[in-house]
């Protein structure tokens, strides 16, 4: 139980996000002072963790020390959760939270074609079905239905379509780097060289600004440091281990009702009954592989005990 309230709190936490952004521009802050305080203040906060935990040693007994290989990769990977953040945050320039974090959701259906083609394999029938409901669901939370695509600035949609690649590439490659190391560590690691490409992409001006800097960081920097970086992966790192990836992907969805319930209560958009049903499509669409596969075990392991039997 304690691995399922993990990964909630770590999805929900991650789905507050954009709204903080929306605030945040509101208040007059621009994109690259947004992006960087988040990912500059959670990368302290993240080697804080690591200098904490150093001094624990049953804690860090069990991972291993990353090798400079292995800290220059990661420092890579986290390149692309640095650009899965400038992206996401760029397309709220132009679109509501609502409908940047249902295209963020796309990369539930690119992971599944990248692992298909990288493994020259076609895909199980349970995650070749659930891109059905996930194609509908897409165009339903669009509004496409209703208003067709000339109501969504073309930037807003590139931008959130770019981010849910980025993040796409993350997942298929933060699991295969230095797994044996410390969470809290890696995740330093990439958030570092999330901050690095971020700032060389969009510079933050906070560092010349020492007022910016301190009214961003009371305002909504610590927020979305900690939110983001900070509080979600270490529930994740914390959850996973305990329930398994299938089922933390599966509750990880939650993050995509707190982005719109947040959308629609704090910042006042309007979410229409073809928006929520696209959402409703989307989590079936996200759980249904993990249905299908423990369905399959289990008539699996009925009908094995019927031939054992007979």
């Amino acid at each position: 139980m304690k691995g399922i309230i993990y990964i909630i709190l770590g999805a929900c936490s991650y789905g507050v996000l954009s709204t903080f952004v929306k605030l945040a521009y509101k208040d007059g802050f621009i994109v690259n002072d947004v992006v960087g305080i988040q990912m500059f203040i959670g990368a302290l906060l993240l080697w804080g963790g690591v200098l904490l935990g150093s001094k624990k040693r049953t804690i860090t007994h069990k991972y291993l020390k990353p090798n400079k290989k292995e800290i220059l990769l990661l420092t890579v990977v986290g390149s692309t959760t640095g650009l899965t953040g400038m992206f996401y945050y760029l397309a709220l320039q132009y679109i509501s939270a609502s409908l940047a974090i249902v295209l963020l959701f796309q990369f539930t259906w690119m992971g599944v074609l990248i692992e298909a083609l990288i493994n020259r394999k076609i895909p199980g029938k349970g995650k070749i079905l659930s891109l059905i409901p996930l194609f509908i669901g897409t165009l339903s939370a669009t509004n496409i239905f209703t208003t067709g695509l000339s109501s969504v600035h073309w930037l807003g949609f590139l931008y959130g379509f770019l981010a849910a690649v980025s993040y796409t590439i993350f997942i298929l490659l933060s699991g295969k780097v230095a797994v044996q190391a410390n969470p809290v560590t890696k995740t330093a690691l990439m958030i570092s060289g999330g901050f690095v490409i971020c700032a060389l992409i969009l510079p933050p001006t906070f560092f010349t600004n020492g007022k910016l800097l301190i009214e961003l960081a009371l305002k909504f920097g610590f927020a979305l440091a900690f939110f983001g970086p900070f509080f979600s992966t270490l529930m994740f790192s914390k959850g996973v281990p305990l329930i398994g990836a299938g089922l933390a992907s599966i509750l990880g969805a939650m993050e995509l009702p707190t982005a719109i319930l947040m959308s629609a209560v704090v910042l006042k958009e309007h979410v229409g009954t073809s928006q929520y049903v696209g959402i409703l499509l989307i989590l079936v669409g996200i759980a249904f592989p993990e249905l299908w596969r423990k369905g399959s075990s289990h008539i699996g392991s009925l009908k094995f005990k019927k031939m054992k039997a007979g």
